[in-house]
């Protein structure tokens, strides 16, 4: 995967060393025909809710050859907690692939950030064992089918991390729709948050009346069911008044209390899948958001929310052990690396563009994009490149999730080079996978979903109770 550009840089292309997941686990399969063999990685989340992920494998395995299947079954296994999320890992297989593996997801082990983060999110030790075939559970996931709702009286909000938006739908029509300025990121207080909250949501009530028939939102962090994991919106709590994380964790269910309407709460990248396929009437929708990291959410192929955690910045995308190396999770070759504004930095750096030491990141993109406006060479590779990125992920994301969408947005595709981006994505999944490429639209949403707003799609959420229709 060269670049079709003239090599006028000196510096050598990320490109080269890029290692897409998918072509070892297609080598693997081929192999593997005609065994029965196999290793079977499941993750179980809230709710009994299990994802399960099963790699085929060759009846003898070549000692050379032992260590790059444990990595790939590794990463099999660590794309399938950050996609799913999870609590407790079952895994069945040979001892020499499955034991590493659950020594790593050890409280000090090689997966200790990733022990951490889902420990706090489900309150509870994360756990890893080898078990038989037999007792690995099969995919089981929560399903809420959205259906598009405008009957009622209906309420919507959007969390953002410095104002949150409210709409306020009356049989479909907007009627109401603020921003309201607020900095939760530095309140240790979690009656900041409810206070905050609460005041706009009233103020929505009153556009409607006073009568309020069912409230849907949208949130930045990680949810479980409607509890908030580890998320910047309580970030203060956690760091400042940890006797008080029950509480913040717990703001949605106190808002459901509060109301006594049907209420549902998802995260943002979900939503915003949801406006898409609202808006644009689709279904089996990945949305990939590229902005200070990469978020993500899905929309399965019945118009269903599932749950998932969805935070694919920490998923990985690429075997190389030389690939860039996340600075939070400590791991290489991960998501944010490749489609985000620090993908955009790394690479622009690698060509030989050169940014003052203290410039934010938000910055150098912007930079960058003056670039490509101008259609400087870095510029335009490094938007080759995260399209091509792109496709090949694409291609191993379907492993995962089942769409024939895939939605792609966020700050890193404006201007020319998030054509630039979508082209090259578009025509690197058919030269991977035509059969794939013809089935799988990848694109951006239109004026429309933009116009839609994630306040006003998540009121459209809930439904209502008989007695409200």
């Amino acid at each position: 995967m060269k670049s079709a550009l003239p090599s006028a840089v000196s510096r050598p292309d990320p490109v080269l060393s890029f290692r897409p997941p998918l072509a070892a686990l297609r080598e693997l399969r081929a192999a593997a025909r005609g065994s029965r063999e196999k290793v079977a990685v499941s993750w179980e989340r809230e709710d009994g809710n299990v994802f399960r992920f099963d790699v085929p494998l060759p009846e003898r395995i070549a000692p050379k050859a032992m260590p790059g299947v444990r990595r790939l079954v590794e990463r099999v296994a660590k794309f399938a907690l950050w996609s799913a999320g999870g609590w407790r890992l079952r895994i069945a297989g040979p001892d020499a692939i499955v034991r590493p593996i659950v020594r790593a997801y050890a409280p000090k082990g090689a997966r200790a950030f990733d022990v951490g983060f889902f420990s706090d999110l489900y309150s509870r030790p994360l756990v890893a064992e080898v078990v038989p075939l037999a007792k690995v559970p099969r995919t089981r996931e929560r399903r809420v089918v959205v259906k598009n709702h405008a009957d009622g009286n209906r309420i919507g909000f959007d969390l953002g991390a410095s104002d949150f938006k409210i709409s306020a739908l009356k049989r479909g029509k907007v009627v109401f729709s603020k921003e309201f300025p607020w900095d939760p990121r530095n309140q240790p207080d979690p009656e900041y948050h409810h206070a905050k909250l609460t005041a706009g949501l009233r103020e929505a009530a009153s556009a409607l009346g006073g009568r309020v028939d069912a409230i849907g939102g949208s949130t930045a962090g990680t949810l479980v069911g409607k509890r908030l994991g580890p998320a910047s919106l309580i970030r203060a709590v956690l760091e400042k008044a940890p006797e008080k994380k029950d509480a913040a964790r717990g703001l949605f269910e106190r808002v459901e209390k509060d109301w006594g309407v049907p209420f549902e709460v998802f995260n943002d990248g979900d939503v915003t899948a949801l406006a898409g396929s609202i808006a644009m009437k689709r279904t089996g929708i990945l949305g990939i958001a590229m902005g200070s990291s990469e978020a993500a959410g899905y929309i399965d192929p019945d118009g269903a929310l599932t749950g998932r955690v969805s935070e694919l910045a920490f998923a990985p995308v690429d075997l190389d052990p030389g690939a860039a190396r996340d600075e939070w999770s400590g791991d290489a070759g991960v998501g944010a690396m490749y489609f985000s504004q620090q993908a955009v930095n790394h690479l622009a750096t690698s060509f030989g563009m050169a940014f003052p030491e203290a410039m934010p990141l938000p910055e150098r993109l912007k930079r960058v994009q003056e670039a490509m406006e101008k259609r400087e060479e870095i510029a335009l590779r490094v938007y080759l490149l995260i399209g091509r990125y792109l496709a090949a992920s694409a291609a191993w994301y379907r492993e995962f999730y089942d769409f024939s969408n895939l939605m792609v947005l966020g700050r890193v595709t404006s201007g020319f080079g998030g054509e630039i981006l979508l082209h090259a994505a578009r025509t690197g999944l058919a030269a991977i996978d035509p059969a794939l490429a013809e089935k799988t639209d990848v694109f951006m949403p239109d004026e429309n979903a933009r116009r839609l707003g994630q306040s006003v799609a998540a009121a459209q959420i809930p439904a209502l109770r008989p007695s409200k229709r």
